[in-house]
């Protein structure tokens, strides 16, 4: 399968789809350069590792490299809670979805919307359809998943790759944001 092919070969994305995330630095710099940036996670950042560690560790040294908040979505919000981090919010990804395409929403913590949405660990075909409505209906908001298969309607997404390249490319992220 092509590199930038969906992974799910029966979807078709139309004609604009996600750049490809092929360095670390990428999205380092898309991260860095947002006024406002939002973490959205799904349950599946407890199923993969990163180095000897869960991803959900990464991903909380993120949000607090990058003063980011999170939005915790399916059963994630305990394990969190565990590793002494209290996500920003906890909703369902539908319902994050439809407030980031609310032009009037004034974010989690009322100071405005957001301007980048990272997702990462959220179903593939939730993340398609959620990611699809973001880019014809948010088309201000820029997206990035950092799942380890390629998601045409983010705005950035991973290659379709795998597990070990995948996190090096996350840890990567992870370390060089901040510096």
């Amino acid at each position: 399968m092509p590199m930038n092919d969906s992974w799910q070969t029966a979807e078709i994305p139309g004609p604009v789809k996600a750049s490809r995330i092929i360095k670390p630095e990428i999205a380092d710099a898309l991260i860095r350069r947002a006024r406002r940036p939002v973490i959205i996670v799904g349950h599946g950042i407890l199923e993969y590792e990163v180095e000897g560690r869960k991803l959900i560790d990464s991903i909380i040294e993120l949000a607090r490299k990058g003063e980011i908040p999170v939005v915790a979505t399916a059963s994630t919000n305990r394990e969190f809670m565990d590793r002494g981090f209290a996500p920003a919010a906890i909703l369902p990804a539908v319902d994050i979805a439809n407030r980031l395409k609310d032009h009037e929403w004034k974010g989690l913590d009322g100071k405005g919307n957001y301007d980048l949405a990272i997702f990462v660990g959220l179903p593939y075909s939730m993340e398609w359809t959620i990611l699809s409505g973001l880019k014809h209906f948010a088309p201000a908001l820029k997206t990035i998943t950092l799942d380890c298969v390629y998601q045409p309607n983010a705005g950035w997404s991973f290659p379709n790759s795998t597990i070990k390249d995948w996190a090096a490319s996350v840890k990567g992220i992870v370390d060089h944001l901040g510096e």
